[in-house]
């Protein structure tokens, strides 16, 4: 019998990590008949199937002041608790709702148990759960002991009770095997690791005619070679570093695309990047206004690309990251057999390098001999489809939608004593 499944979470909507790893669990619970359902501040998803709740958006008003007076702060004033008590309570009272007019039978909290962005949020969850008893899955992407942003704060209280829960009727999944340690050495929480996925089982098709004046609506000659940075523009990223590759090229082809708007974490680092690229001679597109969820359809009349509509023009992907909870924009370059430059970022170490990819990495710093290499992949065809060719094959076998499948189906035997 068919499952109802709520997904919960602040936002679902746009190309962040969590919404589109949502969507590609919502996408393999719906092949396998299950009803997906979902509840959030920010949706974009089919109405009939969605409760929209604006107080649940992390840049809520009253959310927002509220988190400039908890973090970076020791003291809580008791007029900041009753603010997350009133704010708890209506979300509260909204989720049971949602429960009710989709009769929901499992809840997956897409990282809103994981990261305090918006405290009432996973206070109201919390308790809704420790009521109910309803079975649900912790989907937990990037904790708040990973953010320096949190470290002083004044709700230790909260986080310890919500960030995440400690209940019976929790299966918490993490997204690395670094962060199961973690959740289990501060926490004693056991946890399944559930890496980012890809349908490896159906390739890619192009859409060159949807996309063949792509090139032209963002400012670019058919002779332009596209190196894409596919990923938001926060420092973390480490952008600077494509910026140097495509300086280092020396070559008024290579053209740095970036996919993805600035984020939730300041726009300062955007502009520093838009001058250091000026400085170096790059020259920079940004397209954010072009590009939506690939899993999304645009409105009427509504002219717009999705990653997949941009990854296939892309000569060559850059993927300089200091720190990833995983990586999306990994697989998806393998997932469109594109070669990368690669930063050896933790978790890359720890659980995709030695599955045996082949890459162009850099350890921190980029050096002549990667500038090198990279010219060599974009110069020499043959070698540069052996390289995607045997990527594709590794990540079909340890990132797909089967493995996904797989675990999924573990999961909800734990709960209802069967699979998918």
């Amino acid at each position: 019998m068919a499952k109802r499944i709520g997904f919960v979470s602040t936002r679902f909507a746009g190309t962040d990590g969590v919404t589109l790893e949502a969507n590609k669990w919502a996408e393999v619970l719906e092949k396998a008949g299950q009803d997906c359902f979902w509840f959030a501040g920010e949706l974009d998803k089919d109405p009939q199937k969605s409760f929209h709740v604006a107080e649940g958006h992390f840049l809520d008003e009253q959310n927002t002041r509220i988190n400039a007076s908890v973090f970076g702060k020791k003291l809580r004033k008791a007029s900041v608790t009753e603010k997350i008590h009133a704010l708890r309570a209506l979300l509260k009272v909204n989720i049971y709702e949602f429960i009710e007019q989709f009769n929901i039978d499992l809840i997956i909290a897409e990282n809103v148990l994981t990261i305090p962005l918006h405290i009432p949020f996973g206070i109201a969850l919390t308790e809704v759960m420790a009521e109910t008893q309803i079975p649900t899955i912790a989907h937990h992407h990037d904790f708040y002991w990973e953010r320096i942003r949190f470290a002083l704060n004044a709700v230790e209280d909260y986080l310890h009770m919500a960030f995440p829960p400690c209940l019976p009727n929790i299966e918490h999944v993490v997204i690395n095997s670094s962060a199961q340690e973690e959740l289990a050495h501060r926490t004693g929480l056991s946890s399944t690791v559930i890496p980012n996925v890809l349908d490896f089982e159906n390739p890619p098709v192009a859409d060159w005619e949807q996309t063949r004046d792509f090139r032209e609506s963002i400012g670019l000659t058919p002779e332009d070679v596209i190196i894409l940075q596919p990923t938001r523009i926060v420092q973390r990223k480490g952008i600077e570093h494509a910026v140097d590759l495509v300086g280092g090229l020396a070559d008024p082809r290579y053209k740095l695309v970036i996919s993805h708007e600035a984020g939730d974490e300041g726009l300062e680092y955007a502009e520093w990047l838009k001058d250091y690229a000026n400085r170096q001679g790059v020259e920079l597109f940004l397209i954010s206004t072009h590009v939506r969820d690939p899993w999304t359809k645009p409105g009427v009349n509504e002219k717009r690309y999705t990653l997949w509509d941009v990854y296939p023009h892309a000569d060559f992907i850059t993927y300089p990251s200091l720190y990833e909870g995983f990586g999306n924009a990994f697989l998806e370059a393998v997932y469109f057999k594109k070669p990368l430059l690669i930063n050896r970022y933790a978790i890359f170490v720890k659980d995709i390098e030695p599955k045996g990819f082949d890459l162009v990495v850099m350890d921190g710093y980029l050096s002549k001999k990667e500038i090198d290499r990279v010219r060599k992949i974009l110069e020499d065809e043959a070698s540069r489809q052996q390289m995607v060719d045997r990527n594709y094959e590794i990540a079909s076998r340890h990132f797909s939608y089967e493995y996904l499948r797989r675990r999924l189906n573990f999961l909800l035997t734990n709960f209802f004593g069967t699979a998918l």
